[in-house]
């Protein structure tokens, strides 16, 4: 159900907000003890909306510090499931109160059309701290099988001071991904936003103060690439999630080899693919859902369905009902709720969109639509794009994109298909149209990739776990009971139950 305001109300939010710039520790906000700051632009406007204090490895020395205290002291790490849970219903509650403010906030930081952060976001952000403020009390620990003389009871501890790294693309709900699981299992958190979507992370942790989460259980630092380091290379944090790029999650894995061999879990990447057998039917719902998976978000999506594969006999047909489908997807001013497309999140990344896009016609594939940034003010807007005629050896149909562009690659027969949706180093998403069900769950089976989805583009839901294979992901996954498993860490308990004298249990 919409819960959309006009574009004049949610403007009216937006001039009268003040911007969260400060990191928050222990219950407060503070400036950078370098006194450092950056500045985050409105990426559909150009202008600037705060100054985000720009914090260091100092900064990152206090947060854990005060994180240890508090989970050492037990007023969150040994509190009941049961207080957790309502603490954690608290914070869902105030989500929701403020979830106008929310998504205004959310949109105007990252350039997502508010459509997106009112309607898809914010729901799944309520809805992802509701379920593991649900589930907190309600994972029983467990007892080996064993003989009348013994018992072997398997324990499921807080892992201590777990660290949550996000990305830009959906500030909020990576941040409910992550936090609520490892709040819910007990542990002191440490939050570090992208350093241009950090506001949503700022105002969520002052709500979930206001609920009743003690302060130094959740914790939000600010700042780049320095924090990041800091944050990998600490001792006393013992797990770190990080959602980004294979780059990014790299360097993760150094930095936790050199430390103290933290747990490290990695969402990464994707060049998912949308593929389309010669027996699918519903087109028109086909076509919608590859518009959906490919343009959704601007394509800034790790599961982005950017490669579509699709048999010949189909792809005119297929090929006009897309066409069709985006005269709905309009770009423009995000918190027009109209517009299905926003801004691109920064310069850098608008420029790297357009690089890709020059590279595409360089190399030889056809564009058969958008192509070309809009001038819309002094905002960073890119159309939806469709290139033709794509090989597989092309940068554009190798590399992610991350922008709002679709490669339509052709194939002959299922095998080539399938082939083809393989022949990537990443295995995030996948998503299968055919009308015959044996046929899709066979081939469910041989796509190399975390999720697939047969005739619709789909993650899952929180129930669901999620993560990738190869370049896509290492460890753990998001969502579903199996992420309180990144979380926490298991302990034996063996008790010895019988009469026998030391010498004969040891025999």
């Amino acid at each position: 159900m919409s819960d959309l305001l006009t574009q004049e109300e949610y403007q009216a939010i937006a001039d009268s907000m003040s911007f969260p710039a400060n990191a928050y520790i222990n219950g407060k906000y503070m400036a950078a003890k370098s006194g450092k700051t950056f500045e985050t632009v409105n990426p559909a406007t150009g202008a600037v909306l705060a100054n985000i204090a720009d914090c260091g490895a100092e900064d990152v020395d206090y947060a854990v510090k005060k994180a240890r205290q508090t989970f050492e002291r037990g007023e969150w790490s040994k509190l009941h499931p049961r207080e957790r849970k309502r603490t954690l219903i608290k914070f869902t509650k105030l989500i929701q109160r403020n979830r106008h403010e929310l998504a205004v906030l959310e949109s105007i930081d990252s350039g997502k059309p508010i459509s997106d952060c009112a309607n898809l976001d914010l729901p799944e952000t309520i809805d992802c701290f509701a379920w593991y403020a649900e589930a907190a009390d309600k994972m029983y620990q467990q007892m080996s099988p064993t003989t009348d003389d013994a018992m072997g009871l398997i324990v499921r501890e807080p892992m201590g001071v777990v660290a949550c790294v996000l990305p830009w693309n959906f500030p909020m709900l990576m941040l409910a991904w992550k936090v609520a699981p490892a709040l819910a299992a007990g542990n002191s958190v440490i939050v570090k936003p992208a350093p241009t979507t950090s506001m949503t992370a700022l105002r969520l942790a002052e709500l979930a103060a206001e609920a009743g989460v003690p302060a130094g259980a959740l914790n939000v630092l600010t700042g780049g690439a320095e924090v990041g380091e800091a944050i990998g290379l600490h001792p006393d944090i013992n797990a770190m999630a990080f959602t980004g790029s294979t780059a990014v999650g790299r360097k993760l894995l150094e930095y936790s080899a050199k430390s103290n061999l933290k747990r490290i879990n990695l969402e990464l990447g994707g060049k998912s693919a949308s593929v389309v057998f010669s027996d699918a039917e519903h087109l028109d719902s086909v076509a919608a859902n590859v518009v959906y998976g490919a343009f959704w978000n601007m394509g800034e999506n790790c599961t982005a369905n950017s490669r579509l594969i699709v048999n010949r006999a189909i792809k005119a047909d297929l090929l006009a009902r897309i066409q069709d489908k985006l005269r709905g997807w309009p770009t423009g001013y995000p918190l027009d709720p109209s517009n299905a497309l926003g801004a691109m999140t920064t310069k850098l990344h608008f420029d790297k969109v357009m690089k890709y896009i020059k590279l595409g016609k360089k190399e030889g594939a056809t564009l058969i639509l958008g192509g070309e940034p809009l001038k819309i003010g002094d905002g960073l807007y890119i159309p939806p794009t469709i290139f033709d005629d794509v090989t597989p050896d092309m940068t554009i149909a190798r590399e992610e994109i991350f922008g709002p562009v679709l490669t339509i690659l052709t194939v002959d027969n299922d095998e080539e298909a399938i082939l083809l949706a393989n022949d990537s180093e990443y295995g995030l998403q996948g998503s299968i149209y055919t009308a015959n069900g044996t046929k899709a769950l066979r081939m469910a089976r041989e796509l190399q990739a975390g999720t697939v989805s047969i005739n619709c583009y789909s993650e899952g839901d929180i129930t669901t776990p999620f993560g990738g294979y190869k370049l896509s992901g290492l460890s753990g996954r998001d969502n579903s009971l199996q992420a309180f498993e990144q979380y926490t860490q298991t302990k034996t308990i063996w008790i010895d139950l019988s009469d026998r004298p030391l010498d004969e249990t040891l025999d």
